[in-house]
């Protein structure tokens, strides 16, 4: 069965149990600062789950259900095996103090067996089988034995059948996972069932069963109202399907690998080391547009970072010919252009952005590393011989660090030229570093680091008129040159704006022309400028840009411009927009990789 049937009858099964279908949401989870990406399908649905909104309000029904396009990063070293990917698809349905175990357990068994055909004999299910604050969930074992033999439904710890709190404190709940047997004959003793090392049973559907609260003192309550969150990993799903032994040769991913090898630089070899290699570079080129096209832009902090690290672990493998890398980029495109039209309106964005850092990467690649590794210990460079002796010297932590956010040398290059270092320390010097880089984008005066109390009186009402274009010059960019567009950085002084965005290419000057027009136009109209205090939720359901989401709280300022332009800021502004006067791009031009940078000014009569 091809992927996307599976997938249709996933959602008409859900639609006739009576839930409504809820589409995927972004990779970029904007309206959730406590992740950086999607990671599961009922993210999207936490604030139901934690009591924040009512699905009622907003779906008009508490049971739903979603095909949710999910990005992990934490089993990266383990792409490339049977069952691992970074980009990956989340079948799910939800029920919001609606149904519980009973119909949860039913819904998952009718559907893999009834509708799907699968062979019940190669079932496994594991339940929670208790510890000392909670007792085993013998509820949910009494109502598999309807449908499983007891010999093989296995109890296991928290560790791998329970969910949450998804904070210090919130619901949680013991969990139910599906598991089936792909060996050739099937298994019987438990011993080698679920869970087991070098099985051959793969986890495919997880029930959660959100009955329960922890505090942050660690005490766990029964909750009186009670929820259901599943997820099935699809690509898993359509493993057992389509019968192949691995992720990479269901349809949608066995078309991108058997690309990948036919690009001469990479030859037909069958050795294991470039079977797995391939495989990486299939998943982690489709992990790349996906994530590109969500908006996501080749940067060294967050999801830029996790972005740029996929790709050029791709490129580590070898370097793709850039006509051999569009190929790829249309072959994601194409497979998953009936789920996800908007790969295919972003195409051209994406190739863009993906030559520009492909050649950033090119002129990494040219480094002498153990040169500069020579460098950074103070050794005295002497010929390019006697520098390969220090390709196995030890790093500090620091040291690494500073090869990668100095030169661009990733972690996975290092280790690569043989390079040890510690990684734990690593990352904690990179998250240091990521926050520094968000402290120092916080506003004093409208978002751009100037102590309000040095200004002249005149200076600060210079500036407000500034800080306002630069609302106006966003939209403005998102209209003519498309969503893409996000701002990245932004800073006035008394005299004129600096406005940083995602953008792949240089402006042409009739699309300079076009912004600078568009925003004219919204001067001379003297549109309003309204200030409102709502919850985050609202300001996002409202339309509402947030694009530096850590900064904010439960309760943000949102500044509409007329119908044009709106989003969370902590101000100034003026009061209308025919204050300003004339709007005058001074120039475009590369700020880094996949960034633009405008200056302008305003000032005159409109």
């Amino acid at each position: 069965m091809k992927s996307h049937a599976i997938k249709k009858k996933f959602i008409r099964f859900f639609e006739e149990q009576e839930h409504r279908i809820v589409q995927s949401s972004s990779l970029w989870p904007q309206d959730d600062p406590s992740v950086l990406l999607t990671t599961a399908g009922m993210q999207p649905f936490k604030p139901y789950f934690m009591g924040e909104k009512d699905p009622n309000a907003d779906f008009g029904a508490c049971r739903l259900a979603s095909i949710q396009r999910c990005f992990r990063t934490s089993d990266i070293e383990s792409v490339g095996d049977a069952t691992h990917s970074t980009f990956f698809e989340m079948l799910g349905n939800f029920s919001i103090n609606d149904y519980f175990k009973e119909e949860a357990i039913r819904f998952a068994w009718e559907f893999l067996v009834d509708e799907l055909k699968l062979d019940k004999k190669r079932i496994w299910i594991t339940y929670f089988k208790g510890d000392a604050d909670v007792p085993a969930d013998l509820e949910s074992k009494k109502i598999w034995k309807q449908y499983v033999d007891e010999s093989r439904i296995v109890g296991f710890e928290r560790a791998d059948n329970w969910w949450g709190p998804p904070g210090k404190s919130g619901p949680c709940g013991p969990s139910s996972e599906i598991h089936y047997d792909m060996a050739d004959v099937p298994v019987t003793d438990a011993l080698y069932g679920p869970n087991a090392a070098n099985g051959s049973c793969i986890e495919i559907w997880n029930l959660v069963f959100t009955e329960y609260h922890m505090n942050e003192q660690g005490v766990i309550k029964k909750l009186k109202t009670k929820s259901i969150d599943t997820g099935m990993g699809f690509e898993r799903l359509a493993m057992i399907m389509q019968r192949v032994r691995a992720v990479s040769d269901i349809d949608v991913n066995h078309s991108l690998v058997e690309l990948v090898r036919s690009d001469p630089m990479f030859g037909s070899t069958t050795d294991i080391e470039d079977i797995w290699r391939s495989r990486i570079v299939a998943d982690h080129i489709k992990g790349t547009v996906f994530l590109l096209a969500d908006g996501i832009s080749f940067s060294n902090k967050e999801q830029g970072y996790i972005l740029r690290r996929i790709f050029r672990r791709a490129l580590d493998q070898y370097l793709h010919q850039p006509t051999h890398l569009e190929k790829l980029v249309s072959q994601v495109i194409k497979n998953y252009y009936e789920d996800y039209p908007h790969l295919k309106n972003n195409e051209q964005q994406i190739l863009a952005a993906l030559a520009q850092e492909r050649a950033a990467y090119e002129k990494v690649l040219k480094l002498d590393v153990s040169e500069l590794v020579q460098k950074l210990k103070g050794i005295p460079y002497r010929d390019q011989e006697e520098s390969q002796s220090f390709s196995h010297v030890p790093l500090s932590a620091q040291e690494a660090f500073t090869l990668f956010s100095t030169y661009g040398l990733s972690l996975d290059r290092l280790k690569r030229k043989g390079y040890q270092f510690d990684e734990v320390e690593f990352n904690k010097l990179v998250a240091v570093h990521q926050e520094k880089s968000r402290a120092a984008s916080q506003s004093k005066f409208g978002g751009h680091g100037i102590n309000s109390s040095e200004l002249t009186p005149e200076q600060k009402v210079e500036m407000t008129k500034l800080h306002t274009a630069t609302h106006l010059l966003h939209q403005a960019l998102r209209t003519v040159l498309g969503p893409h567009v996000r701002q990245q950085g932004s800073d006035i002084n008394a005299e004129r704006l600096r406005f940083d965005f995602e953008h792949p290419t240089k402006m042409t000057p009739d699309e300079l022309k076009r912004v600078e027009d568009l925003v004219n136009e919204q001067i001379q109209a003297n549109l309003s400028v309204e200030k409102k205090e709502m919850s985050y939720d609202e300001a996002i359901r409202a339309g509402a840009l947030a694009f530096f989401k850590e900064k904010y709280g439960n309760m943000v300022t949102v500044y509409s411009i007329g119908n044009f332009s709106k989003e969370l800021c902590g101000g100034p502004h003026v009061s209308n927009t025919g204050e300003l006067g004339i709007f005058k791009i001074v120039s475009e031009k590369s700020s880094s990789a996949g960034i633009r940078r405008i200056k302008a000014t305003v000032g005159g009569k409109g």
